[in-house]
């Protein structure tokens, strides 16, 4: 008699989980889906589930916000240096966005995405995002007391328009009002790509904390515009 054997089936690697990543833009699938399918193969082979890494992408995205606005005060004054914030912001930002990033890809690959999964992820979009807007107001009021409220409040709103149409291009009805892939189209969109926005924002406060104002009225631009275009586009399909 022959002994039947078992063909372990071979591990996932990094680059199985960046395939089946979901995009973001240039920057965003050249470094944050990167440094994310080697966070979800990591998780992987400790045993994790994909909600952990969503738990813990809000907790250091709030963290870093959190730090940013607790500071902003002392940074305008000069008594916190604007390096040490800014990279605490950096950083923090960019490896909570990784694990949002790698949460899909290990859902996806190991096959334990689920409704409630998702709707976790969403959920901590939401809260991480609120947090991020906060500390990117609260400095510019603290650089640039003169800021108005009306500026902030409209920043603030939106801004969560890219959380919005992201979600909204997940479903069956997803369209885009540039379809060009081309890298000249690919480097205008870094404007609405969330891992380019969060790289630029961490840059500024580490360096030129003053010019956050100005970045808070380029997003607004930027934001408000897509979303007027966006309703356009929507309402002429729609007619």
């Amino acid at each position: 008699m022959h002994s039947a054997t078992t063909v372990a089936e071979p591990r996932p690697t990094v680059a199985d989980f960046h395939r089946v990543n979901r995009g973001g833009g240039l920057f965003s699938e050249s470094v944050s889906q990167w440094l994310g399918a080697v966070f979800a193969l990591v998780a992987q082979r400790l045993g994790l589930r994909p909600t952990a890494l969503t738990i813990t992408n809000l907790v250091l995205g709030l963290a870093a916000s959190v730090t940013v606005v607790a500071l902003a005060d002392r940074v305008a004054a000069g008594t916190v240096p604007a390096w040490l914030v800014g990279l605490v912001a950096l950083v923090g930002w960019q490896v909570a966005y990784a694990l949002d990033c790698a949460d899909g890809q290990l859902a996806r690959v190991t096959g334990q995405g689920s409704a409630a999964g998702a709707r976790v992820d969403v959920l901590c979009d939401v809260a991480a995002q609120i947090a991020l807007v906060a500390a990117l107001s609260a400095t510019a009021v603290a650089q640039r007391p003169s800021t108005p409220t009306w500026l902030v409040a409209t920043f603030a709103g939106t801004w969560m328009v890219n959380l919005v149409t992201s979600v909204m291009q997940s479903g069956p009805n997803a369209a885009s009002m540039v379809t060009s892939t081309s890298l000249p189209v690919r480097l205008v969109k870094l404007v609405r790509d969330y891992g380019a926005v969060i790289f630029v924002a961490g840059l500024v406060l580490m360096l030129v904390p003053a010019l956050v104002f100005w970045v808070v009225v380029a997003f607004t631009v930027v934001n408000g515009g897509f979303l007027l275009a966006s309703i356009a586009f929507s309402a002429r399909a729609s007619l």
